[in-house]
């Protein structure tokens, strides 16, 4: 149980910063996005974006794929929905069948 009860503790210490809320929200809006888009969207320097970023993805938040030389991020609905009360999850549901 111990595992589980660690994995858990992770994801909502992610979820529990507004500023990472708001890159969630973001991805929310513009899908996947480029990680120097996201720091203009953000006003945050890419450094402080990827300290963000990083927490995001080992709780496995959200979805990195890299092409080139470019790391473009949106968000894992399926663990967002999975964890997230009806309420809060219709922040981050992209369908209308919420709320």
């Amino acid at each position: 149980m111990d595992v589980t009860f660690e994995k858990y503790e992770a994801k909502f210490k992610a979820l529990a910063d507004k500023k990472r809320l708001q890159i969630m929200y973001e991805l929310t809006k513009r899908g996947k996005t480029c990680v120097c888009d996201l720091a203009d969207i953000m006003d945050m320097a890419q450094s402080k974006l990827s300290y963000h970023l990083k927490i995001l993805l080992d709780a496995n938040l959200l979805i990195k794929e890299t092409e080139a030389t470019m790391n473009y991020y949106e968000l894992n609905t399926k663990e967002v929905n999975h964890l997230l009360s009806e309420e809060l999850c219709c922040l981050f549901r992209t369908d209308t069948n919420c709320c």
